[in-house]
């Protein structure tokens, strides 16, 4: 499928997504003859994020995907004339219009791989003109993309291994462009799904959604559906009326279950009734719009039975304030409860399912060991990434012509290492990370078992170490141009 067809392409940056100065760099590589000088950039971040230890690689498909398809159009050329001197020479606007990355060749960690400071996530090489062009769009596509599946890592750990996690940030992101990018990549960062359709559209994320609260209050009680009759799952049977046979579940419900409830709300039992006859293998019911106990509970669990007579099981219930963790308990105590009472095994097992401006010490609290909760949706705290905005990626030169550069500068943190280079993950006997190495490309390559003298960053003396096992981390993944291999992925 051509690049311009392609919805994903669409969705890629292109190459006016950029800062003036990089325009105004090519003009004077141009006019100094330098333009296909040969280059090699560095892009790679200097401080874990959130204060952390690690951060995760991120964002290599949607370079590849944009430097797949970069070409300056027309438009694009007649706009930079515009805004640079009106004397430029027409034929760098020329030059301009036969820009391409066929001769740029990128290496990369592996998307969704460990990733430390100073270690490269991409090396871009090519003419100096082009790729100095990338630097602005390449940081914009693996900045924030690294940033996101960091901190979905890090709620990951806080979560442990057994919570689900639904990434429901869309509507709290900074644009389309980022709600996008924070639910393919906090997907990559640990995440079980997302709300954001878009995302499982082009990108493939698994999605996942219920109903609000909207749906819950837009009903009275007094509405009657056109077809209120529900066939048996096993298909064979007349239907039942899901409404009256809901209504013969809640007087039992309030009666054996001790809710001391009066009359639960009839427009929240009519929305459920409602959902269920859409959804009837999938039924959730969102407990909260008006009371838990004395409505949506009861109102839950009378459809839920409802369904459950006719060979249907309802998948689980929403919490989206109060004490989520309490109620959960209490909710599955009931639950549990129920089953005994009524005979119906799986109620013991429905979902419970919490929301609610969840941050990371919220999660903590509701990942404790005994917790009922089984889905956790997060949006605000994973999207805009509160506890810092910013991976603060760099993207530096570091040779040309095959000679080494280096900036010094008087902020010694900002300087640069010069050179191209190789980087290895040096591992222990039992696997666990030692460090990473960056050495020049020309050393030799270092081996399992050798003694390796090394200098950690800002160490005043080097030591030594022996690795039993060592990683390469770089991987060819776009070589003049050419896809190497599919993008690769830890």
């Amino acid at each position: 499928m051509a690049a311009e067809q392609d919805p994903e392409a669409r969705a890629a940056a292109r190459p006016l997504l950029t800062d003036l100065y990089q325009a105004t760099m090519a003009l004077g590589y141009w006019r100094a003859g330098r333009a296909r000088d040969a280059a090699e950039f560095e892009l790679f971040f200097r401080r874990c994020p959130f204060g952390g230890a690690f951060a995760l690689a991120a964002g290599l498909r949607d370079c590849v995907r944009f430097l797949r398809a970069f070409r300056l159009r027309d438009a694009d050329v007649q706009f930079l004339a515009s805004v640079l001197p009106p004397d430029t020479d027409p034929a760098f606007f020329e030059h301009l219009r036969a820009l391409d990355c066929s001769e740029v060749t990128v290496r990369a960690l592996p998307e969704g791989s460990l990733a430390f400071p100073g270690v490269p996530l991409l090396q871009v090489s090519g003419p100096l003109l082009v790729v100095q062009l990338l630097e602005t769009p390449l940081l914009c596509l693996v900045s924030y993309a690294s940033l996101v599946a960091t901190n979905a890592a890090r709620l990951r750990l806080i979560a442990g291994p057994e919570k689900r996690l639904l990434e429901m940030g869309l509507r709290r992101a900074q644009g389309p462009d980022g709600g996008l990018t924070a639910s393919t990549y906090s997907y990559l960062g640990g995440f079980d799904s997302s709300s954001n359709v878009l995302a499982g559209q082009l990108r493939g994320v698994p999605v996942a959604g219920t109903l609000a609260h909207s749906f819950v209050t837009s009903f009275s009680g007094s509405e009657v559906p056109p077809d209120p009759m529900l066939a048996p799952a096993a298909g064979e049977g007349p239907g039942v009326d899901l409404a009256a046979k809901a209504q013969v579940w809640l007087e039992q419900v309030c009666a054996h279950l001790g809710l001391g409830v009066q009359e639960p709300h009839p427009g929240e039992r009519a929305a459920f009734v409602a959902y269920a006859l859409a959804f009837p293998r999938a039924f959730q019911g969102l407990l909260d719009t008006y009371s838990v106990w004395r409505s949506g509970l009861p109102n839950f669990l009378a459809v839920a039975l409802a369904l459950g007579e006719l060979g249907y099981r309802a998948v689980g219930v929403r919490l989206d304030s109060g004490d989520l963790l309490q109620q959960a308990q209490e909710i599955r105590k009931v639950f549990r409860a129920a089953a005994a009472q009524f005979q119906v095994p799986w109620l013991e097992s429905v979902l419970i399912v919490v929301s609610n401006n969840i941050d990371e010490e919220a999660l903590a609290r509701l990942a404790q060991e005994g917790s009922e909760v089984n889905v956790i949706g997060i949006g605000t705290s994973v999207v805009t990434c509160p506890q810092q905005p910013s991976l603060g990626g760099v993207y530096k030169l570091v040779a040309v012509g095959g000679q080494p550069r280096m900036k010094l500068t008087e902020d010694p943190e900002k300087q640069t290492l010069p050179g191209s280079k190789a980087a290895f993950r040096l591992l222990g006997s039992d696997g666990s990370p030692l460090m990473d190495m960056l050495q020049l490309a020309e050393e030799p390559v270092p081996q399992a078992g050798q003694e390796l003298r090394v200098w950690p960053p800002g160490a005043q003396e080097p030591c030594t170490v022996r690795p039993a096992q060592v990683e390469p981390l770089l991987r060819l993944c776009l070589q003049q141009g050419q896809v190497a291999a599919p993008p690769p992925s830890s």
